[in-house]
């Protein structure tokens, strides 16, 4: 044999026992577990160490599992309360396989395991809320609610209503059931919550006309209001510039009375100091005032009017 030809056949001997090394060796992180398998079956327990470990090459198959909590979220579910109000319901839950080898044998992989899920949990969903009230589903707490005038009598008192349970302890309810079924398939739930909560479409369309008509009914009230304080307002507004103006009118009433006392006072003053003159002066005042243009006056000879029109006086 040629050292070439050796050196081929060494070669290839070393590729060869590289890639059954590589077969041979696995690698398990600190976030997952193993079941290795040998012609589809499982052989031993769950290797939880991490490390790298051995396995016979090209037979035995290295089956990988997350040691982590995963999220698995239910699909939306008609449901109807025990009040017969029909709702959709969402829940989603955390759960971690606890045990590598049912859960290989029981459902292979995370995809099945979401599928034993949603029968599980959705069916727990769907018993724990066909058994409370509506009320019961949506609150946690009797915490007190603060009243509004814009609360309607029937909404409010299914507002107030006193629950037994309420949301978060259903939710304790549903994790405790499922939690019971699901070792068998070597799962364990950690926590399940209800995630949403709404009216199917008929009724929450038939909730919203409802809120509407209320929200129409408060802003015709605030309307109405609006227009008795306006109408008060005017009122006021009228009352009160009368009353100005009367005050006013008395005011300037009490100035012309005044005024006139103190003008007949000055006058009679005058009249006290010269009668005659005061006497001409008002005569001279009637005749500007009545006898304008072109107007006839038929007067006796002796009449008081004409008394300074004669001559001399006379």
């Amino acid at each position: 044999m040629s050292k070439k030809t050796r050196n081929i056949l060494i070669g290839l001997a070393v590729l060869v026992l590289l890639i059954v090394l590589a077969d041979a060796l696995y690698i398990v992180s600190e976030t997952n577990q193993v079941i290795v398998t040998q012609f589809g079956e499982p052989i031993g327990g769950a290797i939880n160490k991490a490390g790298v470990h051995l396995k016979m090459p090209f037979i035995q198959k290295a089956n990988y599992f997350e040691k982590r909590w995963l999220e698995w979220e239910g699909d939306s579910n008609q449901i109807p309360t025990k009040d017969k109000k029909y709702i959709w319901v969402e829940t989603y839950c955390r759960w971690r396989i606890s045990d590598p080898l049912v859960f290989f044998q029981r459902v292979q992989d995370e995809r099945g395991a979401h599928s034993r899920l949603d029968d599980i949990v959705d069916g727990e969903t769907r018993n724990a809320v066909a058994n409370y009230d509506l009320i019961e589903i949506v609150r946690s707490s009797n915490r007190v609610f603060e009243r509004s005038e814009e609360s309607v009598a029937k909404d409010e008192s299914e507002v107030i209503a006193k629950i037994e349970l309420g949301r978060d302890k259903i939710a304790k309810i549903i994790l405790e059931k499922a939690d019971k079924i699901t070792p068998e398939f070597g799962v364990e739930i950690k926590d399940v919550q209800i995630k949403r909560v709404n009216y199917v479409d008929e009724v929450q369309k038939k909730v919203f006309e409802r809120m509407i008509a209320e929200r129409q009914r408060i802003a015709s009230k605030y309307r109405s209001e609006g227009d008795g304080k306006s109408a008060e307002i005017r009122g006021q507004k009228e009352k009160e510039l009368k009353r100005i103006q009367s005050e006013a009118y008395r005011k300037a009433q009490e100035i012309m009375g005044k005024a006139d006392a103190e003008a007949t006072r000055i006058y009679a003053t005058a009249y006290n100091l010269d009668p005659e003159l005061y006497q001409f002066l008002k005569t001279l005042e009637s005749y500007r005032t009545a006898l304008a243009k072109d107007t006839w006056l038929l007067l006796s000879t002796d009449s008081e009017f004409l008394k300074f029109l004669k001559s001399n006086g006379k």
